[in-house]
């Protein structure tokens, strides 16, 4: 696949994809109302926004690292190399990450419970496609290569310093 064909595909599975797990499904939970359920929620409400805006930026960064690697995160059209760049150097499923944390930065700025709960299916569902599909995939396409990845980058809570394929800790 070529660049350019993958920069569109990526486009399109962002909109579709998260657009709908990150915004419809939470826009039906919660109807994007505001309420307070405790005095001064204001403090919630913004590490809220915070977190929404960090999840919508790393999610953006780990799919722009894969029209670059000439795919896309859609497993019909994968890249041909294992992406271990951008937020992938931290932790292994940075778009699941991203999207669990603007599920629930919505939970926090609209003082609702329900994308809490939302937010842990997806953790579950996610968790399960990783384990049953994408991690048997992932070995048997890159081999040594996503063992190692796998050996030094968690799955679900980022490492505090990138990791660097073939540079050994101290």
């Amino acid at each position: 696949m070529g660049r350019t064909a993958a920069a569109v595909g990526t486009a399109a599975f962002f909109v579709v994809g998260p657009g709908t797990v990150a915004g419809l499904v939470p826009w039906w939970i919660t109807g994007w109302e505001f309420r307070e359920p405790l005095p001064y929620w204001a403090a919630a409400q913004a590490l809220g926004a915070l977190l929404i805006a960090a999840g919508v930026y790393v999610l953006a960064g780990a799919f722009v690292a894969f029209a670059r690697a000439e795919g896309t995160p859609v497993p019909a059209a994968p890249t041909r190399r294992l992406v271990v760049e951008g937020f992938h150097r931290y932790v292994r499923n940075p778009m699941y990450v991203a999207l669990i944390a603007v599920v629930l930065g919505q939970a926090l700025l609209f003082g609702q419970l329900g994308p809490v709960g939302y937010a842990l299916v997806m953790w579950a569902v996610a968790a399960a496609f990783v384990r049953w599909y994408e991690e048997p995939k992932l070995a048997e396409q890159f081999g040594g290569e996503y063992a190692a990845y796998r050996a030094h980058v968690p799955a679900w809570w980022p490492r505090l310093r990138p990791w660097t394929p073939g540079v050994r800790p101290r």
